[in-house]
């Protein structure tokens, strides 16, 4: 097979080539010529290389695995402890029932669905904490009664949310509502004040 004599093109694509590599040993480097291509390897050079991986020395032994100790285990988190919830007084109930003491800030709930719900309520509470509110009234309704499904999923969620860590930080507590604002079917809810 004869050799072809490379283009012009073809030599600045290797000269270009060339420079970008690096060689990965130095000793199996090959020579280069003048413009950086590649030169001619002879059979002598090709015989040399063999007989050099002949004598090369025997690979070294594998290093012996060393069993490390466990890290330390994380001493268990510490349960967080959640205040109580403070229950509205008698007196504070019937001040709130009779209007003498004031309901800062009220939501309904009716018609929206548990996802919708409950978003609106955190933003709910959240403002009304930020607005300097006490009490708080939030009407869930008493619930539809239907064949497939129990009464009142909202009625149902709403405590079970209040309780949730992510809102203890605003509900102080919270305790079903005087019929005059809704009876069993709403919540006066106690909220923290802003530090």
């Amino acid at each position: 097979m004869s050799r072809r004599e490379l283009s012009e093109e073809e030599r600045a694509l290797w000269r270009g080539v060339a420079r970008s590599v690096k060689p990965l040993r130095k000793r199996a480097a090959r020579a280069r010529d003048d413009d950086g291509e590649p030169a001619a390897v002879s059979a002598k050079a090709v015989t040399s290389t063999k007989a050099a991986k002949t004598t090369a020395k025997p690979p070294a032994k594998p290093a012996k695995f060393v069993k490390l100790a466990p890290p330390p285990s994380k001493p268990a988190a510490k349960p967080v402890l959640l205040p109580a919830f403070v229950p509205l007084a008698r007196r504070e109930k019937q001040q709130l029932a009779r209007g003498r003491t004031a309901i800062d800030a009220r939501i309904d709930l009716h018609g929206m669905t548990q996802a919708q719900a409950h978003g609106a309520l955190v933003h709910f509470l959240h403002r009304a904490q930020h607005d300097g509110a006490k009490f708080a009234l939030v009407v869930t309704g008493k619930g539809a009664r239907s064949m497939d499904s129990e009464r009142g999923v909202l009625r149902r969620q709403v405590p079970h949310w209040l309780r949730l860590p992510d809102l203890r930080d605003i509900v102080l507590g919270f305790e079903e509502a005087h019929v005059l604002h809704g009876g069993e079917g709403a919540l006066y809810v106690r909220l923290k004040r802003m530090k």
